[in-house]
């Protein structure tokens, strides 16, 4: 049985949105998590993940396992006593520790997959709880939101702990993503960003509702076709993204490049310290700015059209 799921970036709000501060992410159909799940003649649960060099059997590996511990949950809420010989085959397009939800998107795969092969039907609600739920081993104390856009595979404006809101774009814009190449631990820019805000929390208070009244600009701007005024917003979002120092010189770099080269705007996406940046453009120059990028150091680029 195969499942599929997709990337995801964070257009405005990373950081503020652990804060209780709306954030905005749309999927990224281009990249994408691919799960098999095949009757095994051995006996064992047999994992084949090359994407992170993981060829194991399913009690080899420890119960918080990101992996391990959506099987092991999926078992116990089938309520299987025995786990019949199943060979999961994990592949995917979406680097890994880049920002773009790569996790989440194993995660959901493999959660329908296996829902799937055992006959047991799984809302997007109740995939999306699950998903939550292992995203905490990945990341300590995520937002939620690669999970919710990842399962619904819709524009999302997400606040922690509030009923999901989807939203639509009045008119398609135009997004490239820009790969630094350096992995990226979600967990620990996080955590680092706790620590200033617990020793200064006027000030990171400030910079988190600076960022929520962007955000909110940025959903009115998509919804009422007009994503070119995003690109200041862009601009403005990483400005703020630099002072809670989750930016790096690459980054920084490749934001630059982007501006230079003609786009609107550009900001970091994700959790910062390496990863993507995203930078907003006419469809015509895309191809022109993700040349800009590569030459400027970036490992890969995507361009992707928000529709």
């Amino acid at each position: 049985m195969k499942a599929s799921a997709p990337g995801k970036i964070i257009l405005f709000g990373e950081h503020a949105v652990v804060y209780g501060r709306p954030a905005l992410a749309v999927p990224v159909t281009q990249v994408h998590a691919d799960v098999e799940v095949l009757d095994s003649s051995r006996p064992g649960v047999w994992i084949n993940a090359p994407i992170i060099d993981l060829h194991a059997e399913l009690t080899s590996l420890p119960s918080d396992h990101p992996i391990a511990s959506v099987i092991l949950k999926l078992i116990q809420l089938f309520g299987f006593s025995q786990t019949p010989g199943l060979e999961i085959n994990i592949s995917s397009t979406i680097p890994v520790a880049s920002g773009l939800g790569s996790g989440a998107a194993v995660s959901v795969a493999l959660i329908r997959s296996l829902s799937s092969f055992f006959f047991h039907s799984l809302s997007d609600d109740e995939i999306n709880i699950i998903a939550y739920e292992i995203e905490k081993l990945h990341h300590g104390t995520p937002s939620g939101i690669d999970n919710t856009v990842i399962t619904y595979n819709v524009p999302v404006y997400f606040i922690k702990g509030q009923p999901i809101e989807t939203f639509k774009t009045g008119k398609p814009f135009t997004i490239v993503i820009g790969d630094t190449g350096i992995p990226a631990l979600t967990k620990e820019s996080v955590g680092d960003v706790r620590r200033l805000w617990l020793k200064d929390t006027h000030y990171f208070e400030n910079i988190f509702n600076e960022i929520a009244q962007i955000s909110l600009i940025a959903r009115r701007s998509i919804e009422n076709g007009q994503p070119e005024l995003l690109g200041e917003l862009m601009d403005r979002n990483h400005a703020l993204l630099q002072k809670l120092t989750v930016s790096s010189p690459e980054l920084d770099k490749l934001v630059i490049t982007a501006r230079e080269a003609g786009a609107f705007g550009a900001k970091l996406s994700g959790g910062g310290r390496g990863g993507n940046m995203i930078a907003l453009v006419e469809q015509a120059r895309a191809e022109s700015v993700a040349s800009a990028l590569i030459s400027a150091g970036a490992k890969r680029t995507i361009i992707t059209e928000i529709s």
